[in-house]
């Protein structure tokens, strides 16, 4: 399992981006959380398979057609097995 941070930049906030991470993260199995950010971004943490975070990266580079994504970053989180293990399913977080 590989855990990562992202970061989605554009017109995103507003448009039913959190729910379409969710809905897309969800349906490839994969853990974590995703919230909007106070300048406009939306960030969040995936957990899974390679392949699975890839399908997950082409997913947030389209986004819901109301979305303007401009650019999507991905970086390795540091977590702990323990902080792995206290994630489970795919959530809407509060906003940071």
């Amino acid at each position: 399992m590989t855990a990562v941070r992202f970061t989605v930049r554009g017109a995103v906030q507003g448009v039913g981006y959190r729910a379409f991470a969710q809905r897309e993260a969800a349906a490839l199995g994969l853990r974590g959380w995703v919230r909007n950010r106070w300048d406009g971004a939306v960030e969040g943490v995936a957990i899974g398979g390679e392949e699975k975070l890839a399908a997950f990266r082409h997913a947030l580079e389209r986004g819901p057609a109301a979305a303007r994504v401009e650019r999507v970053e991905m970086a390795p989180a540091a977590m702990d097995r323990e902080e792995l293990a206290g994630i489970s399913g795919f959530r809407i977080a509060l906003n940071g």
